[in-house]
């Protein structure tokens, strides 16, 4: 199936019958990702006064209950509602959900103890190209993203300078395959969740930032047609299933 999406002067041929999905679901337990320092999600039954929602013991639904955080547990798509005092809902936030993006590969940097994504290289990997979403696929990629736990493991982050970047080539939308694009324990300072968002100056409420993606070797480095599925939260982030679809023209 071929679709065709009017962006500016261009038009677009995109393949719908191939989506590529780009999300780490919640399957519950000791294979789940994790990050933030909570316990595993849980995905089990209902019970009580004699009922059990699960078919294969005896219910006659399933019938489960889960606890999870999307933070934490899950790819997630947040707004600025995520660190400011006013309660902002990317329920709200996010009112259109299929944009321009660009998929670029970058190996974070080593600076003491950390490994960052400063400027630099995001500017030779985009080469001035405007987009309104960029995916960020950090290296080393392995399946093991998909069930790693980040905590207390100082992961990779986004310098500030390269969140000014992106905001001075408006991009809109960040995806990363990281647990945040700040660094792990900062001391609260947030401080590129503050830049990409512009807090304190005119805040960009329209923009979210996705973590906890996982994008595998098999799609190529390039420009695609993004799908954001947010799940309808009213909260300041929420599960959500990022799918790209290739551009054919």
């Amino acid at each position: 199936m071929i679709a065709t999406i009017a962006h500016g002067p261009h038009v677009h041929k995109i393949d719908l019958a191939n989506p590529m999905d780009i999300s780490i679901p919640l399957v519950g337990g000791g294979k789940n990702v994790n990050a933030w320092y909570l316990d595993l999600p849980e995905i089990v039954p209902v019970q009580g006064d004699g009922f059990i929602g699960k078919v294969a013991e005896g219910g006659n639904v399933n019938f489960n209950r889960i606890n999870f955080n999307p933070h934490s547990h899950m790819t997630h798509t947040e707004c600025l509602g995520h660190i400011t005092r006013e309660l902002y809902s990317v329920n709200q936030q996010l009112n259109t959900y299929f944009f321009l993006a660009e998929l670029i590969t970058i190996a974070p940097e080593r600076r003491g103890e950390d490994l960052v994504i400063p400027a630099k290289p995001l500017e030779l990997a985009l080469n001035k190209k405007a987009c309104d979403a960029l995916i960020i696929r950090t290296l080393p990629n392995s399946e093991s993203k998909m069930s790693k736990d980040y905590s207390h493991t100082n992961p990779p982050y986004l310098q500030e300078e390269a969140i000014r970047f992106l905001v001075s080539l408006g991009v809109e939308h960040l995806l990363v395959d990281l647990p945040s694009v700040d660094k792990e324990k900062d001391g609260g300072a947030l401080a590129s969740h503050k830049t990409f968002w512009r807090i304190g100056k005119k805040e960009r409420r329209q923009a979210t930032i996705t973590e906890l993606i996982y994008v595998p070797n098999d799609i190529e480095d390039g420009r695609y047609w993004l799908n954001l599925q947010v799940a309808p939260f009213e909260n300041d982030a929420a599960p959500s299933r990022p799918v790209l679809y290739k551009i054919l023209n």
